[in-house]
């Protein structure tokens, strides 16, 4: 497993693929074309532990970090990714920093977190080498969490200030809903709640992320400082060639 915590701590800039299909082979590919993460969608996609087991096993022999997105907190759901060898977990719709307190209690081994302690699962090499995992899983594990509305860009300084959590990443479309603010980039408020996240991160020693809509945007982003970027998803990437695909063969 490809560990990427401390590359981004170190405000190293980081491409990731997005996948929502539940599909090994588009997690293999993103490894195959080079991205630095691939975060699998269990928030939004489809997926369950099987799947993601084989998603996990299909990038190993890349020097790709896999993380999931999660649906909620949930220590349960936590520990069974941890266990499979996930390096890396996104909890959406973290507001304040007692919730990101909550999720480090669930992902961080203790004295750290609460994480159960198990020396077989296959993060540990079935137990061949559980020594070593359990000292530096702690260290290796990045946490994200996602700022998703008003309150949470308010206190974004805070959920950063908690040890254990690494990346704020911004939802946009979420952010824009919660917040009314629907033109999103076009609205010069919504662009001062992505500039004040990434400062709030920055502040803290922690990185900045998006999940862009638009490339378009990106130039904007690495000015605010954000180095921790996927674009679209696995599905929109095989629907929009689809589409223009059947629009070539039909005009053609």
């Amino acid at each position: 497993m490809e560990y990427i915590r401390e590359r981004a701590l170190k405000g190293e800039y980081l491409a990731g693929a997005w996948c929502n299909l539940g599909n090994p082979l588009t997690v293999e590919m993103a490894g195959v074309a080079g991205f630095d993460w691939v975060m699998i969608d269990q928030e939004h996609g489809v997926g369950d532990n099987m799947t993601l087991l084989h998603q996990v096993q299909a990038v190993a022999r890349f020097p790709t970090t896999v993380l999931l997105r999660v649906p909620w907190v949930d220590r349960i759901l936590y520990k069974k990714a941890l266990d499979i060898g996930v390096g890396g977990i996104l909890t959406p719709f973290v507001q304040t920093a007692a919730e990101a307190r909550e999720v480090v209690r669930f992902t961080k081994y203790p004295p750290m977190g609460e994480r159960g302690v198990a020396s077989s699962p296959r993060c540990a090499d079935f137990a061949s080498n559980f020594a070593d995992y359990f000292e530096n899983a702690n260290s290796r594990l990045i946490n994200l969490v996602q700022i998703e509305t008003g309150k949470a860009v308010e206190n974004a300084e805070e959920i950063a200030a908690v040890d254990g959590i690494d990346v704020l990443l911004i939802g946009p479309m979420d952010l824009s809903i919660s917040t009314g603010l629907r033109k999103q980039v076009e609205d010069p408020a919504y662009v001062k709640l992505l500039e004040h996240v990434a400062k709030a991160a920055r502040s803290k020693g922690k990185a900045a992320g998006f999940h862009c809509p638009n490339m378009k945007w990106l130039p904007m982003l690495k000015e605010f400082g954000y180095t921790f970027i996927a674009s679209g998803t696995d599905g929109g990437y095989v629907m929009n060639t689809l589409k223009s695909t059947l629009t070539a063969l039909r005009e053609g």
